[in-house]
């Protein structure tokens, strides 16, 4: 399992919250940390919706397709999904 570097930071900066009130900066970085969290699950859900529709159709190539784009968003390789 890889831990992309925006988790690690996400971590950090939350601990930090538990000793002391974060910076404006460190508050900007957690609203980008989130914000980023929140668009590969969007993305995840996209692929994992297309990836049963290829189940469902039988579509064994575009399921592979799909299925490498899930590996790669995994990985933190920025791939738009269905591109």
């Amino acid at each position: 399992m890889v831990i992309l570097p925006v988790y690690q930071r996400l971590a950090e900066l939350w601990t930090t919250m538990q000793c002391r009130q974060l910076t404006d900066y460190e508050k900007m970085e957690m609203d980008q940390c989130l914000k980023l969290n929140a668009k590969l699950c969007w993305d995840m859900a996209y692929l994992e919706n297309i990836s049963l529709m290829a189940s469902l159709t039988a579509d064994i190539d575009w399921q592979h397709e799909i299925c490498q784009e899930i590996e790669s968003l995994q990985l933190g390789q920025n791939k738009k999904p269905g591109s």
